[in-house]
């Protein structure tokens, strides 16, 4: 409607355990494999299918704008690809917030403006018309394009300029135009607004029949972009990799230092590498010796690290920023579950450990009390101080109902003391649990594209095996993809950085293998 500016936001449900599942699969062909695999050591400008990048320049804010465009179409296609939950709706303004009462208040002096209109004697038709008009072009941009005999029969009825030779008339029948409009709704809408449109035959006013009729038409417009979207999502399943690559290359080509701090991100990857290197050689110290697939996934694994938190993440994983935190924030929930259940295995012995259900019963309520704890305004302390006694009170209750002496004095403060002191920096069970979740990891990137089955889990993880499985599921996921668009640009830089001065020597083993 006039001065109806409606926004629509971006709905992003929680990383399900389906997201991203099989995308690697699905989305690459053997070709998207053959464009990736390029010597690290050759010259790219000789390879047609090698990104590039061009010179330092200029940006003029046209270009910089151009460049921002391409990267929402980018994040708007890859979030279609991969998140099966993705849909559009519409924003509700907070109730007290400046844009919405400036909407009401402009909103009110229309549908006002109308009804003094409708109610004059004789009667004003100009914004009722412009009203009318606007109707007709959103139900034509409901029809399929094959529909013309629709599309003639509403073309008829809502004929604009015999309805402005009507108005000149005062013979214009608004509520026949506003039922036409509510029956052809009823036939154009979803399943889901029948209760919605059958409900506009019950309005009495002629100004809140309208106002209520566009309401249900914005329903109507969200419901075919969701519509449109799903259907659309099979097509760029098969297409998106080649897609986001050559629109990276587009965003390349306008901002030449687009991939600084991906470059950073791999550069640090290889001094990490390079610093557990025992007394290197020369040759090791160049960097020569590693391999670029090792440094790649150990550049990976640094994003789930707490330090990596705090520093810009590459500009080729932008699209999976909001999966990655999430998956960080479930992960360091997996590992204080770990270290707290591992204490109290250890502390109690096989007690708790050889008791399934018992086991079980530890780890739901010590998940339950962690929840949110990835909130700024979550008091992790209190928090270890409540599960600690509430673990205290339930091995008690277990061994008494077994028949079994409690728990000691000095057991229960040894047991409750560990557990607080789970929060405190360079705890040695955390480190042991962060490495192990590490070394799954990495196990998991290791994997062929071929092996179905996931690698074993590491002493200490086996109480959240089932949380772990899904957490490397999703994250190798959206590694493998990543390394399926953006191979070829990673081989340029590891090219450089690896391969500088020894360009001689024999090609490296693809990334993407």
């Amino acid at each position: 409607m006039p001065l109806s500016n409606e926004k629509n936001s971006v709905s992003e449900d929680q990383v399900s355990d389906s997201d991203s599942s099989g995308l690697s699969e699905s989305t690459a062909s053997s070709s998207d494999y053959d464009g990736s695999r390029q010597s690290f050591t050759s010259d790219s400008s000789s390879k047609p299918s090698s990104p590039s990048s061009s010179p330092p320049k200029s940006i003029t804010f046209d270009e910089l704008m151009a460049a921002a465009s391409d990267l929402s179409n980018i994040f708007l296609a890859h979030e279609i690809v991969v998140n099966e939950k993705f849909h559009l709706e519409q924003i509700d303004l907070p109730e007290k917030s400046m844009e919405r009462r400036v909407k009401e208040i402009v909103h009110k002096a229309f549908w006002d403006r109308l009804e003094s209109e409708l109610n004059a004697d004789p009667p004003e038709y100009e914004y009722a018309i412009k009203l009318f008009e606007e109707i007709k072009e959103i139900l034509l941009s409901f029809l399929a394009p094959g529909a013309n005999r629709f599309r003639n029969q509403i073309c008829e009825v809502l004929d604009i300029d015999l309805i402005r030779q009507q108005a000149d008339h005062n013979a214009v029948d608004i509520s026949g135009l506003a039922n036409y409009v509510i029956n052809t709704m009823g036939k154009l809408c979803a399943p889901v607004r029948d209760e919605d449109v059958k409900k506009l035959k019950t309005t009495g006013s002629i100004v809140q029949l309208l106002r209520d009729i566009f309401h249900v038409l914005d329903l109507m417009k969200m419901d075919m972009i969701n519509y449109t979207i799903q259907n659309l999502r099979p097509h760029l399943q098969r297409q998106i990799v080649d897609y986001e690559r050559t629109a990276f290359q587009e965003i390349l080509d306008k901002t030449p230092n687009a991939l600084s701090h991906t470059t950073e991100w791999i550069k640090e990857s290889i001094e990490d590498m390079l610093s557990t290197l025992p007394s290197p050689s020369a040759e090791q110290r160049s960097g020569t010796n590693l391999s670029p697939t090792q440094v790649l996934n150990n550049g990976y694994l640094k994003l789930l690290q707490g330090d990596y938190q705090r520093k810009a993440l590459p500009e080729t994983l932008m699209t999976d920023e909001t999966r990655l935190q999430k998956l960080k924030e479930k992960l360091n929930h997996v590992k204080v579950v770990a270290c707290i259940l591992l204490i109290t295995h250890n502390t109690v012995g096989a007690a708790t450990a050889d008791i399934p259900e018992f086991a079980e019963k530890l780890k739901t309520f010590t998940t339950i009390l962690l929840e949110g704890m990835n909130s700024k305004m979550f008091d992790l302390k209190e928090a270890l101080n409540t599960i600690s006694i509430k673990m205290c009170f339930e091995i008690n209750k277990f061994l008494t109902e077994k028949g079994f002496p409690t728990l000691t004095n000095e057991t229960q403060a040894n047991l409750m003391g560990q557990i607080c002191s789970i929060g405190e920096e360079d705890n040695p069970v955390c480190n042991l649990i962060d490495k192990r979740v590490l070394l799954y990891m990495k196990s998991l990137l290791c994997l062929p594209s071929t092996q179905r089955n996931m690698p074993s889990m590491p002493g200490g993880l086996a109480p959240v095996q089932i949380e772990m499985e899904s957490i490397g599921a999703q994250y190798a996921n959206i590694v493998n993809f990543n390394k399926q668009v953006y191979g070829p640009f990673y081989a340029n830089i590891l090219r450089k950085l690896l391969f500088s001065e020894t360009s001689g020597k024999g090609e490296a083993a693809s990334i993407t293998e």
